[in-house]
């Protein structure tokens, strides 16, 4: 974490200067499971899963949400600060739409959406996470169905960030739900960190169409070999709290963190001009437009 702090600019970020009261985020994955850097973090969790949407207490038998959450909001506790994220004053509102494998049916993908429109103003969500790379289905009513209740989110002034999945990195290889205009799509660039090395997230981050009307993904951030929270780290009678994980979904917690830093900051500022000052302070690759989109995230100029 603290290469990708340096990457985006976020060693000039001085919290101390800030309101305390950090910005609330409705996380939609694998769930969270309990975790020293997460202690204290989380409003509400619930579990469209395997108990059809009821608030249960906090797990997560993947990793990856635990992993995602940790990025955005992780406080570092067990490694003196080193790993901590992005915004560790955020608030969590976590939804389960992924089981034990990573997987998910759109039904509940859309439970965990709606929940979200539904409750939004009772939790204070301004911002929607979803670190979930969904391919061209060949159900376009289905398609049509989620981007459309993505894009009721957003209608709600919500700030929604999607990772861009990873199909590429063939043209038009996006993920499905985050295709509207103004959905913040993030797809995956290290800067010079294994710059064309196998492995590095670049090569397979989903790409948009090139010459294409829209321009996707929207911003890029770092997500290879992202040091963060290990749901488990109590396994076997080894102690490991964190672990390293690769992919769009880790990139795009790490945009979700500056949205939340810029929020934190000027409260008053509308989803919309969120993302425009997201995408406008946003530091040029020289990478193809269906790549790198606006550029790197860059918190130096917000």
């Amino acid at each position: 974490m603290q290469r990708v702090r340096k990457e985006i600019g976020a060693e000039h970020i001085d919290l101390r200067s800030w309101q305390r009261h950090g910005i609330t985020v409705a996380v939609l994955d694998t769930g969270m499971a309990e975790h020293p850097d997460l202690d204290g973090r989380v409003d509400a969790f619930f579990d469209f899963v395997w108990t059809n949407g009821r608030e249960t207490a906090c797990y997560d038998d993947n990793g990856h949400g635990t992993h995602v959450c940790g990025i955005l909001c992780g406080s570092g506790r067990m490694s003196d600060g080193r790993y901590r994220g992005i915004a560790p004053d955020s608030r969590l509102v976590v939804c389960k739409v992924l089981d034990h494998r990573g997987d998910g049916s759109m039904e509940h993908m859309l439970q965990g959406i709606l929940f979200v429109e539904k409750n939004y103003k009772l939790y204070n969500i301004r911002i929607v996470n979803i670190s979930v790379g969904i391919g061209q289905l060949k159900d376009r009513r289905k398609v049509s169905e989620l981007a459309g209740a993505i894009q009721r989110l957003w209608k709600l002034g919500l700030v929604v960030v999607c990772a861009a999945g990873n199909k590429g990195p063939g043209e038009n290889t996006i993920s499905a739900v985050g295709s509207g205009e103004k959905i913040i799509m993030v797809g995956c660039h290290d800067g010079n960190y294994r710059r064309g090395e196998p492995g590095s997230c670049s090569l397979y981050s989903g790409r948009g169409q090139e010459g294409g009307l829209i321009r996707k993904p929207d911003l890029v951030a770092p997500g290879t070999d992202i040091i963060s929270c290990n749901a488990f780290y109590r396994e076997r009678g080894e102690w490991r709290y964190y672990v390293a994980k690769s992919g769009t979904s880790m990139a795009t917690p790490v945009v979700t963190g500056c949205a939340a830093l810029l929020l934190q900051k000027e409260p008053y500022l509308s989803n919309d001009q969120v993302r425009e000052r997201l995408i406008y302070s946003a530091r040029d690759l020289g990478e193809a437009w269906n790549q790198q989109g606006w550029g790197m995230v860059n918190l130096r100029n917000l």
